[in-house]
């Protein structure tokens, strides 16, 4: 179990029962309905923009969040399948705290950073992605930076220090990873994501799970993060059962064909050229089926989504009743274009790069001159370089308790309080007026 509680790849953590956690903050009075709304990233940070760099004979843009104009610069990395909204509470805070700035990234294939090479997500890679960030930010004279990397962006931030693509580089902080318990939990880590649910119903659904399941504990947190970690489906959920003509649109017009409740595409052809659709990969069930709204829809290629959305609507249809209704629901934009959310990148497709993340990520980060920080969720197991490099005082470390594994979410008061204090006493920055 503990394992799982620590699966440093991901930004999140395997649910608890109950749902509710300690140290949750969203426990709420008896009848109080909680509020899964989405919340701007404009409510924590103040600017927005997409960075260009050069990559080959192309160009690949990063996502920028960014907040404050004086300072050293916080440079943060967020976790995998998360995106930089996963730091927009803590932003917030840790602005409140001290003089600095904050500069929050979209990494590649994640939030809404496109790249020509989606699938290259090694350690190397994005570690060279954040250099060319910061030269496109900053030139060739950037101001102090201190990154700062939770997860699967702690571990690129290690690889970043450690080749030395951030010259100005004043401090490392990594947030709840250590290689030996993360390299122990890649073995389960499949199982992981194949526990998590493919599908949304729509933003307030994804955010009402994550604070459910325990993935985030703070609801607040949940409400702006998860924005970055789901998109809304482009396409219609297919099959290989299914034909082209279905999932691509009508082959004589290019209409694009609905998918759930798209009985009346499949069996009337397309709604502007009335092309009859049909192909050999689509069963007799279908195709003649469709046609006598009685016969049940189904076919072995038919993935589950598209065939009970087909038979949803016909069993809502018969309970309306009046046909004129009927062809009034049909016609209805909203249920024509119903829509299905899931998650921005598809974390199993990456198991080749988990390793080179974590591997050897002990002594790359005591390697690191920088002062550096070491913030975990709960008493882990330091592996033996670690066990040695903290007796002989090459980091400093500090256990949160209460924290899931999006210590940063979760607690990002208690993170902000120790990333200040840590800055302060190196002398890094200063205390805001006020403050502590």
């Amino acid at each position: 179990m503990e394992k799982q509680l620590h699966l440093n790849m991901l930004a999140s953590r395997p649910p608890v029962p109950g749902g509710l956690q300690s140290g949750s903050k969203m426990r709420m009075g008896p009848g109080r309905k909680r509020d899964f709304s989405p919340l701007p990233w404009s409510q924590y940070f103040e600017v927005m923009e997409d960075v260009e760099v050069d990559n080959e004979n192309s160009k690949d843009t990063f996502r920028i969040y960014s907040s404050g104009s004086e300072g050293p610069v916080l440079l943060l990395l967020h976790g995998g399948g998360h995106s930089a909204l996963s730091w927009a509470v803590f932003t917030a805070v840790i602005c409140s705290r001290i003089h600095c700035r904050v500069v929050a990234m979209d990494l590649r294939a994640h939030g809404d950073t496109t790249v020509k090479n989606n699938e290259d997500l090694s350690a190397e890679t994005m570690a060279k992605d954040v250099g060319k960030v910061v030269e496109a930010l900053y030139g060739e004279a950037p101001p102090p930076i201190m990154i700062i990397g939770h997860s699967m962006g702690g571990a690129i931030a290690v690889h970043t220090a450690a080749a030395n693509h951030v010259p100005s580089l004043l401090g490392l902080c990594v947030i709840d990873v250590v290689e030996g318990t993360a390299m122990d939990a890649l073995n389960s880590m499949q199982n992981f994501l194949r526990s998590r649910p493919k599908t949304f119903k729509s933003v307030e659904n994804a955010i009402e799970w994550s604070v459910k399941s325990g993935q985030i504990r703070n609801i607040e947190s949940a409400r702006v993060s998860m924005v970055g970690q789901v998109k809304k489906c482009e396409e219609p959920l297919s099959s290989p059962g299914m034909s082209k003509s279905i999932t691509e649109g009508c082959k004589l017009c290019e209409e694009p064909l609905s998918s759930p409740g798209m009985s009346k595409s499949i069996t009337e052809g397309c709604k502007r050229c009335e092309e009859p659709l049909s192909s050999p990969g689509m069963s007799k069930s279908i195709t003649e089926g469709c046609k006598r709204c009685e016969e049940p829809l189904s076919s072995p290629g038919m993935s589950k989504s598209i065939t009970e959305g087909i038979i949803e609507e016909e069993e809502e249809e018969e309970e309306e009743g009046q046909s004129n209704h009927k062809r009034k629901k049909e016609d209805d934009p909203e249920v024509k274009k119903e829509s299905v959310y899931t998650w921005r990148i598809e974390l199993s497709k990456t198991e080749k790069y988990w390793e080179g993340w974590f591997k050897g990520l002990s002594s790359l980060f005591l390697s690191c001159s920088v002062p550096k920080l070491l913030l975990l969720a709960g008493v882990d197991r330091l592996d033996k370089d670690l066990t040695i490099g903290q007796m002989q005082g090459k980091f400093q470390m500090q256990v949160l308790p209460q924290c899931g594994h999006a210590v940063h979410e979760d607690a990002p008061d208690k993170v902000a309080d120790a990333l200040a204090t840590f800055m302060v006493r190196h002398k890094f920055t200063v205390f805001k007026e006020g403050f502590p």
